[in-house]
């Protein structure tokens, strides 16, 4: 997401998120430049769902002691209590599950609403709304039976034909454009003639009962039982949703919470749904803080204000010494997670493979990983994150050339510097240091944002950005969900317009293939043949560093990040 985010990066597994944000370097004004330290300054992004870790390492923080003791809070005694903690400078972009597409909306969806199946800590898929589920020879049907206790928060009956009609709704092309149902639900039947008006439902889809639902997918697909995991599946209460408008202000979800309120960039409180059908919640009440009440969520955790935090890179030393008392609430959780900036292969420059190829050698992923990031991230050598299947560990690490510039955009089209056509990047963060970079060599690099996040994510859908700073953290555990959902020119999520009909193969065969070791191989090939084409630069793969205070219990950090609160309380 774009923008000074306040607390969570990895909130939940799922989508796109802002790379972190620093302010401009200066480089030498000779070739190879460097990246030195970036001076403080307010990011010029929109606030949405980053930690607080994008502030410059070298921003002041206002501390009043070098280590100051934590404040703990007074939760109530025993299980239970309220939960504070300061979610975003602004408020989600949607809690529609079928609209989602970004890290904060969908943490907060997760909490309000189920589906079929999800994912627990370990990243595994657990049954949810499905009590069981069986899987046809062929590995293409999958038939679901749903609990019987299963309900919505009003207690009213959750049946097969809810999660029948909520699939219909989120294919249904009236709902918006580019619906992220595109990427989730595509391998069932029926949902890209759906999606592109040619059918009136889903033909993939079997309700032979009320507490049956039979999903027919185009492939046998290893990973698709996790995909069904992402919000866009979720079960919504189609009565309320046929309301219209902002009907999800007061949703009646199948989630372990409810909205008690909601008082607009300030305050979203959460109470415990009685009627969830799985263990009720512990807690009693989550309160999200939005807006300027997110702001130095920092000081806020240590003043005993915030229940948990993710801790800024410019304060992560401080926090890790041991004789920090902080240094003893401190858990780090490698995110499955990649940072990078997009160029599209469809716009000037970036139409040509040499210009992408060059802006690529600028900047140095290893300084801005141990300089600028203080060790914080690990510098990106491709796209798939370590911990990953598939990922690749022989990918050489990468180095910056920047003496190359000038003789690779000679040998593009363009012919020289002088020729290139004014260039816009959009994001800041990583476009800032880019645009910087550029400036070195006399191209002008203009740097805009979007005021707002939805606003941000509607261009980049619409593929009508040249270049962008942006995210993604896995949604389900499998290389698919970077080189299939980033890169295949059939997707989406795929922003940078890129189209290769080679790795369009591999990433088919590699979907469909049963063999583990055959997949992996196959998606190594693939992410090698993208990364010759330059689509995009990668920057670095994210740690989630977070501080806990010790009275909170049963909150667990995953490669996805935060998957759910209904486990978690506070107990003294």
């Amino acid at each position: 997401m774009i923008g000074s985010l306040l607390v969570l990066l990895a909130l939940l597994a799922g989508c796109t998120f802002a790379p972190q944000p620093v302010a401009p370097v200066t480089p030498t004004l000779a070739p190879p430049p460097s990246i030195p330290s970036p001076a403080p300054n307010t990011p010029d992004t929109p606030p949405a769902s980053e930690p607080e870790r994008p502030n410059p390492p070298n921003a002041a923080a206002p501390e009043a002691t070098p280590f100051p003791p934590p404040q703990p809070a007074a939760p109530p005694s025993g299980a239970g209590g309220t939960l504070i903690m300061a979610l975003s400078g602004q408020d989600p972009t949607t809690l529609d599950p079928a609209l989602v597409g970004d890290v904060l909306s969908a943490f907060v969806v997760r909490q309000l609403f189920t589906g079929l199946v999800r994912l627990d800590d370990q990243l595994d898929v657990q049954p949810d709304l499905a009590q069981a589920w069986t899987i046809s020879p062929d590995g293409r049907t999958y038939t679901f039976t749903l609990r019987d206790d299963a309900r919505f928060a009003d207690g009213t009956p959750i049946t097969s034909a809810d999660v029948q009609a909520s699939l219909e709704r989120a294919t249904d092309p009236r709902l918006a454009a580019n619906l992220p149902a595109a990427t989730y639900l595509a391998d069932i039947v029926g949902v890209r003639e759906k999606l592109n008006g040619t059918a009136a439902s889903i033909s993939g889809l079997a309700v032979p009962d009320e507490r049956t639902i039979a999903l027919t997918i185009d492939a046998p697909k290893s990973y698709f039982l996790a995909k069904l995991a992402h919000p866009v599946s979720f079960v919504v209460d189609r009565r309320v949703a046929e309301r219209g408008g902002e009907w999800f202000t007061q949703p009646n979800g199948s989630g372990a919470f409810t909205i008690e309120q909601w008082q607009r960039n300030e305050l979203l409180v959460l109470r415990r749904n009685e009627n969830f059908y799985r263990d009720l919640a512990e807690l009693e009440q989550i309160r999200f803080l939005l807006g300027a009440n997110a702001s130095n969520a920092l000081v806020q955790y240590e003043e005993g204000r915030v229940d948990l935090v993710s801790v800024p890179s410019f304060a992560l030393e401080r926090v890790r010494d041991t004789s920090n008392p902080l240094s003893r609430e401190l858990v780090s959780v490698p995110q499955l997670s990649l940072t990078y900036i997009g160029m599209n292969v469809n716009l000037p420059p970036f139409d040509d493979i040499k210009v992408r190829e060059a802006f690529s050698l600028l900047l140095d992923r290893n300084k801005v990983a141990e300089v600028t990031l203080r060790n914080s991230v690990a510098p990106a050598r491709g796209i798939l994150p370590p911990g990953i299947p598939g990922y690749n560990d022989a990918l050489p690490a990468h180095v910056a050339a920047p003496d190359q510039f000038v003789d690779l955009i000679a040998q593009s089209k363009y012919g020289s510097i002088a020729n290139l056509p004014p260039i816009v990047a959009y994001g800041g963060g990583w476009t800032d240091t880019l645009s910087q970079l550029a400036n070195t060599y006399g191209i002008t690099l203009e740097v805009r944002s979007f005021e707002n996040f939805g606003t941000y994510l509607t261009a980049l859908r619409e593929n009508r950005l040249p270049m962008f700073a942006t995210g993604w953290i896995a949604d389900y555990p499998d290389p698919e969900n970077f080189l299939g959902v980033l890169f295949s020119s059939e997707s989406g999520e795929n922003h940078m317009g890129y189209r290769n009909p080679e790795v369009d193969r591999l990433l088919v065969a590699a979907a469909s293939s049963t063999d583990q070791a055959e997949r992996e191989s196959l998606y190594r090939e693939a992410e090698q043949l993208i990364l010759a084409d330059h689509p995009v630069i990668p920057i670095y793969h994210d740690v989630e560093y977070m501080l806990t205070k010790p009275y909170v219990t049963g909150l667990t950090v995953t490669p996805l990040g935060i998957l759910e609160m209904s486990n978690v309380a506070l107990i003294r």
